[in-house]
């Protein structure tokens, strides 16, 4: 097998939305890819996205919210997946691929807890959607 691919999925407290694109990624991609994730201020995962991720049978319970200095410099692919981190993107080297995916913020859901995870549940699910889509295109079925 030659060089897996390195991706990064990029938000800004990686706690949510790019934790779930990595877990899509680890459990769909196997050993086909190097995934990562980061933020440019972490912030703890709170345990909704870890109950909605492990509704889909995706346990991210052991991943952990992580800055820039944390993950290679390195990297084939970069995905910002809200539009802060997309305009905060600092420079990579060697001129990765940048994606940029629009996602709504779970955190920023109000009403009961029921209409809270709804919205998380809305934001998974759109993220395992993109996150096949491009899986499919960098590293096809053999």
């Amino acid at each position: 097998m030659g060089k897996r691919l390195r991706v990064l999925f990029l938000c800004t407290g990686n706690s949510r939305r790019s934790q779930m694109a990595e877990g899509f990624a680890r459990h769909y991609a196997g050993d086909k890819l190097e995934v990562y994730s980061a933020g440019t201020t972490p912030e703890p995962i709170p345990d909704e996205t870890i109950a909605v991720m492990h509704e889909v049978s995706v346990d991210i319970s052991g991943q952990r919210s992580k800055g820039l200095d944390e993950v290679p410099k390195e990297v084939d692919v970069v995905v910002t997946v809200c539009d802060r981190a997309a305009e905060a993107c600092p420079f990579f080297p060697g001129s990765p691929r940048v994606l940029h995916w629009s996602l709504a913020d779970p955190a920023s859901a109000q009403g009961t807890p029921e209409q809270v995870l709804a919205a998380y549940r809305s934001v998974r699910d759109r993220i395992a959607e993109l996150v096949r889509a491009l899986i499919d295109e960098l590293a096809p079925p053999s």
